[in-house]
């Protein structure tokens, strides 16, 4: 699995589908390549609380070969599986549907607190961003799993500050740490500072991991004009110079 590779998926789906989030969906990449790769274990789960990069989750589901190209090359059609956000009746890899935001974390905290309660082994991993921490339900539920202890329990937080077209949400570590979680900063494009920072968590309390990225990451083009590329697809000659630039 090399990044680029799934990079490539997601513009070529993007491209021939005309839809899908490529800007969310690329700032996520390096977390999911690391998560699936080298840290989720068979008793994890990984909830994809922020739905609409469900694109490059797909493509990351295609390269470990979970889902085929076919399936893949039928993003967002009519009676496909893999619809503009992760449906969990449809999609073997999605625990949690997704669609509005600020569901994912709570699902999570459920999830958690009935794994302690049933003495059941593994982590709970949950991807939201940092625009989805204006959802009141994001502070509910980071309360309530501090107040549980939930020490098998991981938020993720996807800081590609979508924020600042809105109401930002400022100093997201202090915020975390301030409810009670335990919290790591970490370049989210980084690989091996992710690695690390996933590998050398204390089990003590809820972890909060904010890894500061950028919407669009790996194309210069849409990494420079990130928000008008939030929802949309790539234009015959924007599609040539992107695969180009992934060479």
């Amino acid at each position: 699995m090399t990044l680029n590779s799934i990079r490539k998926k997601v513009i070529k789906t993007a491209y021939t589908q005309k839809s899908g989030h490529i800007a969310s969906s690329f700032s996520i990449l390096e977390i999911l390549y690391v998560l699936y790769n080298d840290i989720l274990g068979d008793n994890d789960l990984f909830v994809l609380s922020k739905g609409h990069a469900a694109l490059g989750f797909y493509a990351v589901l295609n390269e470990l070969g979970k889902i085929s190209n076919d399936e893949l090359a039928s993003f967002t059609s009519y009676d496909s599986n893999l619809g503009g956000h992760p449906d969990r009746n449809k999609v073997k890899d999605a625990f949690a549907s997704a669609g509005s935001l600020g569901h994912g974390l709570p699902i999570s905290v459920g999830v958690a607190l009935s794994r302690k309660i049933q003495d059941q082994a593994g982590k709970i991993y949950c991807l939201v961003g940092d625009g989805e921490c204006n959802e009141g339900s994001i502070w509910e539920s980071s309360l309530l799993a501090s107040h549980l202890n939930l020490d098998n329990l991981v938020c993720i937080v996807d800081n590609n500050r979508s924020q600042t077209r809105a109401v930002e949400t400022k100093n997201i570590e202090e915020k975390f740490s301030s409810f009670g979680w335990e919290t790591i900063v970490v370049d989210g494009h980084n690989t091996e500072l992710l690695k690390s920072a996933f590998k050398n968590i204390k089990n003590l309390r809820p972890i909060c991991i904010i890894a500061n990225t950028v919407k669009g990451y790996g194309i210069e083009s849409i990494q420079n004009d990130a928000f008008s590329w939030h929802h949309r697809s790539p234009s015959d000659k924007e599609f040539e110079n992107m695969m180009s630039e992934l060479k």
